[in-house]
């Protein structure tokens, strides 16, 4: 800001004013009115006005550098606002950039780019479907167009999309094993503890072609789908992902990406932890040499007879810190032995071999979980006999989780004549026979480690399952809209970084908020943009934006923020720099 002077006939009238560009021409903008040289002199009682303002504005730009000076901004009740001007974008994707850079993923575009020698910014592309996939998720096509609502324009056009697609695709083993050397830069990885499970995605389609292929759909779709496999580390930050044609066995995607891992990872000794899904004797095996073990889920409805009956003795369990043996029905009988006992986990242990595999048997017993599953199947009964009352249709089980599980049917008289119609009742058979189950759980490992630890390293598995929820409901990442391979393939390339990205964020800020709050958080930081003086905040402040900037240190969060201001926090958070400790 500098001072201008404007003469007349009578007066000389003082003004501050500023260079600002409007659109691409650089122009000059009144800031204030100061007043003629008269009016100062009565004013300022004596003092020489010219000195009295160059004064004022070094101030001025003192508080201007320091984010601190007052804006005055003038609107007009009769003017219309200019057409075809934007004037609200989203600056929440800032805080992705910054761990976007952070784990060097602009890194891996340039060797990327120098690599094939393209022109279009390969960066820029793979940053803005990362950023969409978070805060707008949809079709490229809407990606692209959305990418004009971040504070900084896309330099890159929608045909670009579609060819750096190819690139990612080809290229996606690259990019994994990359960003994980990488993160070990920024946090270091609990990789010695790996949790692998599978999922899948549909197609709005009806015929099979490459990838997408008919097969288990736990959307329970009648459509097309893909397979997808993921490893996420001990600490929930995914490692790596493959994605697989629908009707594979899920059992047999294990050891490829896990044999991908001991070469582009140069890691060959870790635990496995799946669910009882992914754990073949094969598998199992696989994992118990070399260095390498495994933890795995073991249904105790399909152990072996002895063996079942041995899990499901309520005598000779064991309780961490305690040298006794326990009886569980008579905790059960006894009220007070309830209350103490509610919140505790008792568990017995066994080695079995079997099939030439030696491994140990740990079953756990839990009062709270035997009644978080009588309180399930309590409303599982009530939707079925409700069913039964207002029956419109036949009634066929889906699943063997289907809470009409627990409707049977009788299509004879008692007399042994054939009925004129199905007659539908609870089956208390069925009930019982699942009640006695209630309560334990199983696992199988080759580890010498005592019950505890196993239990608690298998109990993590669940954030496995909520990285699927995450980018099913929160990325939409189904149904996919894409049909060659190499996009599909790119497709959940960065639908993966995105997760990646995500998860880092989680940890940074204390995993103190849910991953609505996250997201919907990051999504509503919109800021309105006031022409040559910066961008006013029309979001609110929360708890979740003061833990935001707080962790990457920096605040968008000021009544208003200077243009000079934004392009600083633009070139920071595009600076590789380690934010504190997760």
């Amino acid at each position: 800001m500098r001072l201008s002077f404007s003469k007349s006939k009578n007066s000389t009238s003082l003004y501050v004013i500023k260079d600002v560009i409007e659109g691409n021409k650089r122009t000059t903008k009144i800031v204030e009115k100061l007043g003629t040289v008269r009016e100062l002199e009565e004013k300022l009682n004596g003092q020489d006005p010219i000195e009295w303002a160059k004064e004022y504005i070094d101030e001025l730009n003192k508080k201007e550098d320091e984010q601190n000076r007052d804006v005055i901004v003038k609107y007009s009740q009769s003017r219309q606002i200019d057409k075809n001007i934007q004037r609200s974008f989203n600056g929440g994707y800032l805080f992705l950039q910054q761990l976007y850079h952070m784990l060097g993923l602009n890194k891996i575009c340039d060797n990327i780019s120098a690599k094939y020698k393209f022109e279009f910014n390969l960066d820029s592309i793979l940053s803005r479907l990362i950023y969409g996939r978070i805060l707008f998720p949809s079709s490229k096509l809407n990606t692209y167009q959305e990418s004009s609502n971040l504070l900084e324009e896309p330099d890159f056009d929608l045909q670009h999309i579609y060819r750096a697609l190819e690139v990612i695709a080809k290229e996606s083993d690259y990019i994994q094993s990359k960003l994980y050397e990488n993160s070990l830069s920024v946090s270091k990885r609990n990789d010695r503890i790996l949790y692998y499970d599978c999922t899948n995605y549909f197609f709005e389609i009806e015929n099979e072609d490459g990838l997408k292929q008919y097969g288990f759909s736990k959307e329970h779709k009648p459509n097309p789908i893909v397979g997808m496999g993921l490893f996420m580390d001990g600490d929930g930050i995914p490692l790596a992902f493959d994605i697989h044609s629908g009707n594979t066995n899920e059992q047999t995607t294990l050891k490829p990406l896990e044999k991908r891992i001991f070469k582009d990872f140069e890691l060959s000794k870790f635990i496995v932890c799946t669910d009882a899904g992914l754990s073949s004797t094969d598998n199992r095996k696989f994992n118990d040499i070399n260095g390498r073990a495994f933890i795995t889920t073991q249904s105790v409805k399909k152990l072996k007879k002895h063996l079942k009956e041995w899990a499901l003795d309520p005598t000779g369990w064991h309780l961490a810190g305690s040298d006794n043996l326990f009886d569980i029905n008579l905790i059960d009988q006894d009220g007070e032995n309830y209350d103490k006992y509610k919140n505790k986990t008792f568990y017995k242990e066994r080695w079995i071999k079997e099939d030439g595999l030696e491994q140990k048997l740990i079953v756990t017993y839990s009062l709270k979980y035997r009644d978080y599953q009588r309180k399930i199947r309590a409303g599982q009964l009530e939707r079925a006999a409700k069913l039964i009352t207002n029956r419109k249709s036949d009634i066929k089980k889906k699943n063997q989780n289907d809470f009409r599980r627990f409707i049977s049917s009788t299509n004879v008289t008692k007399d042994g004549e054939i009925a004129d119609e199905t007659i539908y009742g609870i089956d208390t058979d069925a009930v019982v026979k699942e009640e006695k189950y209630d309560g334990f759980y199983a696992v199988c490992t080759n580890l010498e480690d005592d019950a505890e630890a196993i239990t608690k390293i298998n109990h993590r598995r669940w954030e496995i399952e909520e990285c699927f929820r995450i980018m099913k409901s929160e990325f939409k990442a189904r149904p996919v809209y894409l049909s060659r391979d190499d996009r599909i393939q790119a497709h959940f390339t960065t639908c993966f970084l995105a997760l990646v990205l995500y998860r880092y964020l989680e940890k940074l800020l204390g995993e103190q908020f849910t991953s609505q709050e996250i997201i919907n958080g990051l999504r509503d930081m919109n800021f309105y943009s006031i022409p040559t003086e910066g961008y006013i905040p029309t979001y609110t402040r929360t708890d979740f934006t003061d833990a935001l900037h707080e962790a990457f240190g920096f605040r968008t969060d000021y009544e208003i923020v200077s243009i000079k201001k934004m392009k600083n926090y633009f070139k920071e958070t595009k600076k590789k720099k380690t934010l504190r400790s997760f």
